[in-house]
């Protein structure tokens, strides 16, 4: 029995150390095999992979610097594209206000032209009726070939001269001297006597009709308007008016 047994634990253990052996004579035989099923040139491919692998670690920090200048090109051409779209904006806004400022100076050119033109239309229309009143000379006054329309003929030449005198005055003095009668003549008083009768409505005599003649009247110690304006000169030279004579003068 124990020798048996004994046979038997030695070809376990012998077993044991085959299996081992096997093993690795099986692994060598593996490595031998996969060795000899390599390329000649897997040493280089596997260096170039190892290469490859170093490179993109190497380098694996440059893709990002490129996106990050990507975005940062990007950054500014929108920011160049927003200015240049507020410079177009702006420049219009320019172009806007300096045309509206051409416009209204137009108007405002415009308003003084016209302002200018009425003003000379005006002035023009003015010296035209200023040169027609000039050339429409008023017609003269005409007065009636009476007693009333010598005394009032008479009256408006004195008021020219400043010779004063009313109506009344007047008229009071002729009825007095000759009843209204221009060609009467005194022959009897010491006048006609000395030659030089009083003629006339107002019974003038000739050397004072001479001294007290009112220009622009008659020369005719016989005309009314003459006569009357002489008397009422002298009157108010010797007495202050017409109106003071009351009797012969």
């Amino acid at each position: 029995m124990p020798k048996n047994f004994s046979a038997r634990g030695r070809r376990l253990a012998l077993t044991r150390r085959h299996k081992i052996a096997i093993a690795g004579v099986a692994t060598l035989g593996a490595a031998s095999l996969a060795f000899s099923a390599v390329p000649g040139n897997a040493e280089t491919t596997t260096s170039e992979a190892a290469s490859s692998a170093q490179a993109q670690i190497a380098y694996s920090s440059e893709p990002i610097k490129g996106v990050k200048a990507s975005v940062t090109d990007q950054l500014a051409g929108a920011s160049l594209k927003a200015e240049q779209i507020q410079a177009k904006a702006d420049a219009k806004k320019t172009a806007a206000k300096k045309a509206a400022a051409e416009v209204a100076k137009k108007k405002a050119a415009a308003r003084a032209a016209a302002k200018k033109k009425a003003a000379a239309e005006r002035k023009a229309k003015t010296a035209s009726r200023s040169a027609k009143r000039a050339a429409i000379k008023p017609a003269a006054k005409t007065y009636a070939n009476n007693l009333d329309g010598w005394i009032d003929h008479a009256l408006a030449i004195m008021k020219q001269k400043g010779i004063p005198g009313s109506y009344n005055g007047l008229y009071k003095n002729i009825m007095r001297e000759s009843s209204g009668n221009p060609s009467a003549i005194n022959g009897w008083d010491v006048n006609a006597v000395n030659g030089t009768p009083s003629i006339g409505l107002l019974q003038v005599i000739q050397p004072t009709f001479s001294a007290y003649h009112v220009s622009g009247t008659s020369t005719n110690i016989y005309d009314p308007v003459a006569n009357i304006t002489a008397a009422a000169n002298y009157a108010a030279h010797r007495y202050g008016s017409i109106d003071n004579v009351n009797s012969a003068y």
